[in-house]
């Protein structure tokens, strides 16, 4: 059962919370006030292990907890587009496994939440679309099969929440906001803009209605709402992470599913679930050979920051967002002085004089890409749902297809969806692609960087409302600094908080590396986050009238 207007989704969430009636712990801590319960603030997937393995809570207590938080707050941060009336269920079904053979894996009875253009099998995906969702006026995407990460997230013992808000088809990197479920709000302040398009998921785990959230990223989707809330985000490697299952962008050349964190430590573990070469996504088996033998997580703890050297950013990189915002550069500077007193060392602007942002400025379109993608996807969504085209979307809807990524003029049935890579504009990309590659590469060599050190966003993050009076105006205006470009380049980032303004927003830095080095980043992220604990929860209101 899934319900994607606030409406049904208050109504899907009072019947699984009246479910709890199956669950007498729940029940009678829940009569006695919700400080029975276990305390999910910023909990941690170590922390849910350590409870499990002393018997503190249940699985059921904890799902239960998670789902009496978003009963209170969700209705002013909106962060969901649907909730799972399964939940509780699968939580019984994990304990009574827990008992009779311990853990099913490293995420056993940990509550996560998916962003809605990622498939649940059963469970309408809209990916912020009204024309999605049958409750919206539209008709209803069901898809036969979870998407790849799913699967992987529920056979290491996941519990999904919920499905979360994005912007329509996920095309607004700065605000989330969908024509399916309205506005998501960012827990530190209201009024500013969460990020996208990955906010809603960015704001279910800032503010602690599940311990860890999926994304997904073409041009800093994962990146920016991790700012916006002072998240751990990965954007890994393009090929590192299955896409199939996911609505596309630009998959066949950009797009990647990636975790949503409090700590660098569950962002390895949902990272060591999520990655890997499967044949649901062939592009995965590029990923052979380029992963860390034991996982993402193992090698945490003997991290070091000590004679690694860092590009800081400059001109060099890019024209936009550049010079930094005074209050942005201030807070920079400190997080350089921290990172050399961990023992690393930088370089200024190592791109100067490279030629390497007039070259990215040259970077050619590939006007097929997002018809051939959807097509694909839509073909892949099983033998039960509605449709399988978007020619048989608009018979059954009535609407319009909105327009191809880039052509916002022409429709998507007027595009030809051929395969990118059999076009001369996708030969033209690659090329051009390989062309920056080699230049981000001699950068690196010449400087002999081990990375770049950048913070994520070039100021802090914009009104939610741009223009007062003009409330439905949303410009995709985040000071994104890495993205769009390490998004083409295929590279890496992860995000880590390191401080806050004086307003009280997050300040997030970024580290970026070269293709296939996500362990080296985690670990770089983790030693930064070890030394400064820099994170701190926001403070949750209830909807004001409620």
């Amino acid at each position: 059962m899934t319900l994607s207007t606030p409406g049904r989704l208050a109504a899907t969430l009072a019947a699984v919370l009246g479910a709890m009636s199956a669950a007498p712990s729940v029940v009678a801590q829940t009569a006695a006030g919700s400080s029975g319960l276990p305390d999910v603030t910023e909990l941690t997937v170590s922390d849910v292990a350590e409870g499990y393995r002393s018997g503190a809570f249940t699985a059921v207590d904890l799902t239960g907890a998670f789902l009496l938080r978003i009963e209170r707050y969700e209705s002013h941060y909106n962060a969901f587009i649907s909730l799972n009336a399964d939940a509780l269920r699968r939580a019984a079904e994990l304990d009574a496994e827990y008992v009779r053979s311990g853990p099913r894996g490293p995420l056993h009875g940990v509550p996560v939440v998916i962003k809605d253009n990622i498939d649940q099998a059963g469970q309408v995906t809209t990916a912020g679309f009204d024309g999605f969702s049958r409750e919206a006026g539209g008709v209803d995407m069901i898809p036969a099969e979870n998407a790849a990460v799913v699967t992987r997230l529920l056979e290491a013992g996941a519990i999904v929440l919920g499905k979360t808000n994005l912007p329509d088809f996920a095309l607004d990197g700065t605000r989330t906001r969908s024509s399916v479920a309205g506005t998501t709000l960012n827990p530190y302040d209201v009024a500013k803009a969460p990020g996208g398009s990955s906010g809603g998921t960015a704001t279910a785990v800032n503010a602690s209605f599940a311990v860890l959230g999926v994304g997904t990223e073409t041009g800093g989707s994962i990146q920016n709402p991790a700012s916006a809330q002072g998240l751990v985000g990965v954007k890994p490697t393009y090929g590192l992470v299955p896409l199939d299952g996911v609505v596309p962008v630009a998959a066949t050349y950009v797009d990647v599913v990636g975790p949503l964190a409090r700590t660098v430590r569950d962002a390895a573990l949902a990272l060591d679930v999520m990655a890997g070469p499967t044949e649901e996504d062939p592009a995965t088996f590029a990923a052979v050979g380029h992963m860390p033998e034991g996982g993402y997580a193992v090698g945490l703890d003997s991290a070091s920051l000590a004679g690694r050297r860092f590009g800081l950013v400059g001109p060099g990189w890019r024209d936009d967002w550049l010079p930094l915002d005074p209050r942005t550069e201030g807070l920079y500077r400190d997080a350089v002085e921290t990172l050399v007193g961990l023992g690393a060392e930088v370089v200024e602007d190592p791109f100067a004089g490279a030629d390497f942002a007039e070259l990215y400025d040259e970077r050619p379109s590939v006007p097929t890409q997002r018809a051939h993608d959807m097509l694909v996807y839509l073909r892949g969504l099983g033998a039960g749902a509605g449709f399988h085209s978007v020619e048989e979307w608009e018979r059954l809807s009535g609407w319009r297809f909105p327009g191809s990524l880039g052509e916002p003029e022409e429709g998507a049935t007027g595009v030809v969806p051929a395969r990118p890579d059999a076009t001369e504009a996708g030969d033209q990309y690659q090329a051009w692609r390989l062309r920056l590659r080699a230049r981000f590469r001699q950068v690196l060599e010449a400087h002999e960087l081990d990375g770049l050190f950048f913070p994520q966003a070039g100021s802090p993050g914009p009104d939610l409302v741009e223009e007062p009076t003009r409330p439905e105006y949303s410009p995709n205006n985040w000071p994104e600094i890495p993205s769009n470009v390490v998004n083409d380049l295929g590279a890496p980032v992860v995000t880590v908080p390191l401080g806050y303004y004086a307003e009280g927003l997050p300040f997030v830095v970024a580290f970026v590396g070269d293709l296939w080095t996500e362990a080296q980043l985690l670990g770089y992220a983790h030693v930064l986050e070890q030394a400064t604990a820099a994170r701190r929860p926001p403070l949750l209101f209830e909807k004001p009238g409620r």
